[in-house]
């Protein structure tokens, strides 16, 4: 019985954290006596690693800047991580578990670091909308299969994180 057991499927949070969290405000305080509202630009990025047999971690990343005309408002940059538990998952989900599954676990807890951050900061909050990790797989997943054809590549895996981030 207890060898069933050490083959079933395994996925577990270890631990979430806040991994790196920094703001810039170099136009401050003039930046306070704008009226105008600032146009924010929002990337995101996952990326993963091994870190023993069956752990990993996962580390989602989060650059908001908020500009004035062509003063930026604030930079922020966060850095939610999590470690994870996976074992007897089939070579071929791993990838997906980690791109997909980890991040959308992560990403919660990234935007709240980052609406309070911001609010602290003396600004509105920025409340990040929903993203379709699944979407932002596949959309990478194309990108490296195009790179490999590109370069005659081999069947190598995907490893999450060396594709450009995502803009909304």
């Amino acid at each position: 019985m207890s060898d069933q057991q050490n083959t079933q499927p395994f996925f577990n949070i270890q631990r979430i954290y806040l991994k790196d969290l920094s703001l810039e405000q170099p136009n401050s305080p003039s930046i306070f006596l704008e009226t105008e509202m600032p146009s924010v630009e929002v990337e995101v990025d996952v990326k993963a690693e091994k870190l023993a047999e069956g752990v990993f971690e996962s580390i989602v990343t989060g650059t908001i800047t908020a500009k004035v005309k062509d003063k930026v408002a604030f930079l922020v940059e966060a850095k939610q991580g999590g470690i994870f538990d996976i074992r007897n998952i089939p070579a071929d989900q791993l990838d997906p578990l980690l791109g997909i599954a980890c991040p959308t676990i992560l990403f919660p807890y990234l935007r709240s670091n980052i609406a309070d951050m911001v609010t602290r900061a003396g600004f509105p909050p920025i409340h990040l909308a929903e993203i379709n990790f699944q979407a932002l797989y596949e959309q990478r997943l194309a990108q490296f299969q195009a790179q490999q054809v590109a370069s005659n590549g081999g069947d190598n895996p995907i490893v999450i994180g060396e594709t450009a981030p995502r803009t909304h």
